[in-house]
């Protein structure tokens, strides 16, 4: 149920370091940031109801998640810059039902290209902005790894792995991505972040190896994440902001163009968000970890049509980190 998207991260002309927010802001100058997301599912909801039997009985599945993304923006001019990234995904799934085995799969994912600019020439008076991008998601990622697997009747084959461990979905899209900033008390200020792939397609034609009507291939989908928070300068430690918030991340039950066909789970996480950045000179290192506080498996087109619910495993936690070098 993660949203491959990244949000923003916040830029180094809000988190109190003049050194790294000059850099940033110069045009003709290069940040780069390389991301890192783990996380383990394996609690099953169908809805926003539990299904602890999955545990009781030792048949739920494990997927263990690791998302690397870099990153790059170039300064344009103090408003604009363009920006690219590449992720690079790691993924195990220990799957009982048929074809069952266990899965690995891994390579570079959905690469993206785009601009963003900041609504106000930076710095501001009042110390805050909101910058908005626009970027392409092209399909360089693999959307039908396979790996080792034993069908029902027990012979061995090489079985497409599941789609929440795929590379890339194999669709052109777009995404928008906002970020936002505001001082409100002496060292304390609200951020927001957000982000929002659109996929127009509607099926990639990938096997799932399911048999419900509907279900045979797999869906293109839609993904959201999105961040918002207080964060506050830690007294006598120069560059250190401790903050706190929420996060919302998810696939919908309907992509906001194009048909919803195929497999797909939709849903949503909903998260308390703690977390940490330090700044010095021009480095910068953030780390998360949100703690799912809801979960909920919505009904996907398929299963209205079938008339089921299906489930999905949701993560715990995650641990959600950054590190960024301006040139």
């Amino acid at each position: 149920m993660a949203a491959r998207q990244s949000a923003p991260v916040l830029g180094a002309t809000c988190n109190g370091n003049s050194d790294a927010g000059a850099a940033a802001g110069r045009p003709h100058h290069l940040t780069l940031t390389i991301g890192y997301r783990y996380q383990s599912s394996a609690r099953h909801f169908v809805g926003t109801v539990e299904q602890k039997q999955r545990e009781i009985n030792h048949n739920q599945i494990e997927n263990d998640y690791h998302l690397f993304d870099v990153a790059v923006e170039y300064q344009l001019a103090p408003r604009w810059s363009l920006m690219g990234s590449l992720p690079i995904v790691k993924g195990r799934r220990d799957q009982l039902y048929n074809p069952r085995g266990i899965y690995h799969v891994s390579g570079i994912g959905d690469a993206t290209i785009g601009a963003r600019t900041w609504l106000f020439r930076p710095p501001t008076e009042s110390g805050g902005n909101v910058g908005i991008g626009m970027s392409l998601k092209m399909p360089t990622g693999k959307c039908d790894s396979k790996d080792h697997a034993i069908a029902a009747n027990g012979q061995a084959i090489l079985a497409t792995a599941d789609q929440s461990l795929q590379a890339g979905d194999c669709g052109w899209g777009f995404a928008l991505d906002t970020q936002a900033y505001k001082p409100i008390w002496k060292k304390t200020l609200l951020y927001f972040s957000g982000a929002y792939l659109f996929n127009p397609e509607d099926t990639n034609g990938v096997n799932t190896f399911r048999t419900r009507k509907g279900e045979t291939v797999m869906s293109v989908t839609d993904q959201y994440l999105f961040r918002g928070g207080v964060s506050h300068a830690v007294p006598k430690i120069r560059g250190l902001q401790a903050s706190i918030g929420g996060r919302i991340e998810g696939v919908p039950v309907r992509d906001a163009f194009g048909s919803s066909n195929g497999f797909r789970r939709p849903g949503y996480a909903i998260s308390v968000d703690p977390g940490f950045s330090y700044s010095r000179s021009r480095y910068s290192f953030s780390m998360n970890i949100p703690w799912a506080v809801e979960r909920n498996r919505r009904r996907s087109v398929s299963d209205i049509a079938n008339g089921i619910h299906g489930d999905a495993a949701f993560a715990d936690y995650a641990i959600v980190t950054s590190f960024t070098r301006f040139f």
